[in-house]
């Protein structure tokens, strides 16, 4: 049997390489191994398959319930964050049960209705930005797609309880600010709590406080459950299965949880990596102000669809730098052959979004950030995959790419920004994302609210 190239590096030197350059561990399997290998490295991911080849991509990601299975179990590393019983770790029926009561809360008609929250909360944070004073720009995006997800998500407005939530949420997303901060997740020995001084005590206490000030909020708003309200949390107290029981206030939490961390950290990078790019690259910049030029005021989600260049610079974004660097992980159920190798059951096998998106025969110069490849071909799902695919695939991903496109479209209407400090500005390990190293920071030229 042909058995899966790899490479002869120790597995703890490959984990410690996964954690602290994630794009090069990556880069150099794919240069001596190719698109198909098998990684071998301490923790959940020893001796699993990355594939990054779009067949073998669409072989796996539409065979989900055949040869192929998706257990929530395959994500356990993010349990200290989301609980056990939201969305991610659930598994078969519980999972499609979920699922299809989420789903339409991220398509359609609840859709087009987040798009002036989404306005307003970009309008709001950039009219406190002061001419000549220097930004973050990553931890400005992170305030309004926090916001966007706090109203969204809780119905929560200004107030006592959402600055509280809010600030411990935020807290407990510092553990994954840095990849050795992200090492306490993939290895799992490190998470040992010696007291409040330690970076895993400290994660502990905000998290107990976060599930404390949640579990407040869930309790109050069972109290008084307005079933006309339009929040996802009013959606979830009023469901119920297909035995008439509702979920309990641990699920209610978990999922919240989940909804909370999918769809404010990520949302969060890759709209800083938008804005960053724009602004690093003049003629990128001159044709999209050109183009948002032709629009006014009104924030019509289908007319700004049809917006080609911002289209094209907001999948760009999601394409050098993918957010995820990996699909949802599957277990292979039945001998499987791939590329030529056979695959055994019980073998992990993850997609590489970020191999994938660097493949020279599809995206000719990969390394360089260009719009026009977008206005120039269209590509499969399985060549472009930023939110994943099959089963698994992002339940947000309509409601992340009309918050991208929004807010990269009001802060460029409403304020001129320029990089300051040392350029270019590389990708780094926040937890299991992809995010830009020293969050970018930008002088404020002028602001136009």
């Amino acid at each position: 049997m042909k058995l899966l190239p790899t490479l002869d590096t120790p597995s703890p030197i490959q984990l410690w390489q996964w954690i602290t350059e994630p794009t090069e561990y990556l880069h150099n399997y794919d240069r001596q191994c190719g698109d198909i290998f098998s990684v071998k490295m301490s923790g959940p991911l020893n001796r699993a398959v990355f594939i990054s080849n779009p067949q073998s991509m669409q072989a796996v990601l539409t065979n989900d319930t055949k040869q192929f299975s998706a257990p929530g179990s395959s994500n356990q590393i993010l349990k200290p964050f989301l609980g056990d019983r939201g969305i991610i770790l659930l598994d078969g029926g519980e999972h499609r049960q979920r699922r299809q009561l989420l789903m339409p809360q991220f398509h359609g008609d609840k859709i087009r209705a987040y798009t002036d929250l989404i306005c307003e909360v970009t309008r709001d944070v950039v009219s406190q930005w002061q001419v000549g004073e220097t930004i973050n720009i990553r931890e400005q995006m992170q305030s309004i797609s926090l916001s966007v997800i706090l109203q969204a998500v809780f119905g929560l407005y200004k107030g006592e309880r959402y600055d509280r939530i809010r600030d411990k949420l935020v807290a407990v997303l510092a553990l994954v600010e840095s990849p050795i901060n992200a090492s306490f997740l993939l290895i799992p020995a490190l998470q040992q709590d010696l007291g409040a001084w330690s970076p895993w005590g400290r994660f502990l206490r905000d998290r107990a406080e976060l599930d404390r000030l949640l579990y407040e909020e869930i309790a109050e708003r069972r109290r008084n459950y307005q079933p006309d309200r339009a929040d996802i949390l009013t959606l979830l107290i009023g469901a119920k299965d297909a035995d008439g029981n509702s979920m309990s206030d641990i699920e209610l939490h978990d999922e919240l949880m989940t909804l909370l961390f999918a769809g404010h950290e990520t949302t969060a990078t890759a709209i800083s990596w938008a804005v960053y790019w724009v602004n690093y690259l003049p003629e990128v910049k001159q044709k999209l102000l050109a183009e948002l030029a032709t629009i006014g005021t009104e924030r019509d989600p289908i007319a700004i669809s049809r917006l080609p260049y911002l289209n094209a610079v907001c999948s760009e974004a999601l394409r050098i730098y993918p957010v995820g660097m990996l699909t949802f992980p599957r277990i292979v159920q039945e001998p499987v052959a791939l590329q030529d190798y056979n695959i055994e059951p019980g073998t992990m096998i993850a997609g590489c979004i970020y191999l994938t998106h660097h493949r020279e025969d599809i995206y000719p110069e990969p390394h360089l950030f260009k719009p026009e490849r977008f206005l120039e071909r269209q590509f499969s799902p399985y060549e472009f995959i930023p939110f994943g695919g099959g089963s698994r695939r992002c339940i947000g991903m309509a409601l992340a790419q009309l918050e991208l496109k929004l807010v990269v479209l009001e802060v460029f209407a409403n304020c001129q920004l320029e990089l300051t400090g040392k350029l270019p500005v590389v990708p780094v390990r926040r937890g299991v994302t992809l995010g830009p190293k020293g969050g970018i920071e930008a002088k404020v030229q002028s602001i136009l609210l």
